[in-house]
């Protein structure tokens, strides 16, 4: 039995079954509206987020855990003996990679191990999933990090947005400029590239269009798809629902996952958000 504890933050949008299934820990991140503050996924579900959007008319902000809410995560697992690895949501998106750093260095030398996802999201969750895979095969923590460093750039990462609103105010994508004056022709696809998320795609007319675009870019890598695909929502379950049939039988792929998006990536991302994620070979 492998004494390694894969750890990621509740970004990483994996569905519940699979984080128990595989001993996953998750550390949250924050949403903050003013005065109150609550843990992703824990204190406050997506739903919710919403609803108090719509009441207060202001979006709310996010923030990293502290190195001390990792490390309280941390310690029970070291302290049975277990080795951490932790991927992380995007350097480049967070000061959760370099909080984790710094928690790492609570602990003895090669304790913990923290990995750099520069994805979001369920891309984050394929790494994750693929890691817990590794360590359960009996790989070893550096092992696990060679393979994860040649997955990361193979894996895929578009979302098509229903309202810029959440992006824009949220300041996370660069060239959000571009598309502002044009929004009501445009249905933008969002991609993540070196860590950071821009305008893919300015697909015009109705939204089935933009998420079209995301299925017919994963379909042109149908013969290099490496491991599961991954679609996600934001509040958009029908049409969630709907490319994960379509992506199954244009593919006959063995595992795509359903997953909902968290707080915090919610909160960026906005009500209607479709994402499509997956890693090439």
């Amino acid at each position: 039995m492998s004494n390694i504890r894969i750890f990621s933050d509740s970004t990483s949008d994996l569905p519940a079954e699979l984080l128990e299934r595989y001993g996953i820990g998750i550390v949250p991140l924050y949403v903050v509206f003013e005065d109150e503050t609550f843990r992703d996924g824990v204190d406050l579900t997506p739903t919710q987020l919403f609803d108090k959007v719509a009441r207060q008319g202001k979006l709310p902000k996010s923030a990293a855990p502290s190195p001390a809410d990792f490390s309280r995560a941390f310690a029970p697992h070291i302290e049975q003996g277990e080795r951490i690895l932790y991927i992380s949501l995007s350097s480049d998106l967070s000061s959760t990679y370099q909080n984790a750093r710094i928690a790492a260095d609570d602990f003895e030398p090669g304790s913990v191990t923290v990995f750099d996802s520069l994805n979001l999201s369920t891309a984050i969750g394929i790494q994750v999933l693929r890691a817990a895979r590794w360590a359960e095969e009996g790989l070893d923590t550096g092992e696990i990090v060679q393979k994860l460093e040649r997955l990361r750039p193979l894996v895929e990462t578009e979302f098509a947005i229903d309202t810029l609103e959440y992006l824009h105010k949220g300041g996370r994508c660069s060239g959000m400029q571009n598309l502002i004056g044009s929004l009501l022709s445009i249905r933008p696809i969002i991609k993540v590239m070196d860590g950071k998320m821009s305008p893919a795609y300015k697909v015009r007319g109705k939204r089935e269009k933009a998420i079209d675009k995301m299925l017919q870019n994963l379909l042109a890598n149908r013969d290099r798809l490496d491991g599961p695909i991954v679609v996600v929502h934001s509040a958009a379950e029908e049409d969630a629902v709907s490319l994960r049939e379509t992506i199954i039988r244009e593919t006959g792929a063995e595992e795509v996952l359903l997953s909902t998006a968290g707080c915090v990536i919610s909160t960026h991302c906005g009500p209607g958000t479709i994402g499509l994620m997956y890693a090439k070979a």
